[in-house]
């Protein structure tokens, strides 16, 4: 590992590889921790910006991959997960993908999360997510988005 990668992008690139994905990383050093920073640093609409949300369900951790321009609405993803819904701390979304909040990406966690994807982010040929680190972003297709999270497209987001 190069000495200027960390330890999660370092983790984040071999799960791609895993996945057999060949990823253009992109690192922003003013940094993409927020949707509309990683907007602004790429050059694309807020809604092409893929927010990686981990929300725990009756204790249990759940990814709702999100577009930049909607919130979450805790009720529908209750009636998802057929659980009581609370974002997760910061600790228990470490805990739960490996990565810190703000550069969570949407695959490549520690273990298996159930995964909904918001059905906005299906009306873009392409979104922008973390990629381990609150600095690394990546490009891909939406439709590669569901395919590699296994993710439940659904209408979770306002």
């Amino acid at each position: 590992m190069s000495s200027t990668k960390s330890a999660a992008a370092e983790r984040f690139e071999q799960a791609a590889i895993a996945l057999g994905l060949n990823l253009d990383i992109k690192r922003f050093p003013e940094g993409t921790r927020t949707a509309a920073d990683a907007a602004a640093a790429v050059g694309c609409e807020l809604g092409q910006i893929v927010k990686s949300l981990v929300f725990e369900s009756d204790g249990k951790p759940v990814l709702a991959l999100t577009s930049g321009s909607k919130r979450v609405d805790t009720a529908a993803l209750s009636r998802l997960t057929g659980g009581s819904v609370k974002q997760a701390s910061a600790d228990a979304v470490k805990a739960a993908t490996g990565y810190a909040i703000g550069g969570t990406p949407p695959f490549g966690h520690s273990k298996p999360l159930p995964t909904f994807v918001d059905a906005s982010l299906l009306s873009y040929s392409t979104v922008w997510a973390a990629a381990g680190t609150a600095e690394l972003v990546f490009e891909l297709s939406s439709g590669d988005l569901v395919r590699i999270t296994g993710g439940t497209v659904a209408d979770f987001a306002t």
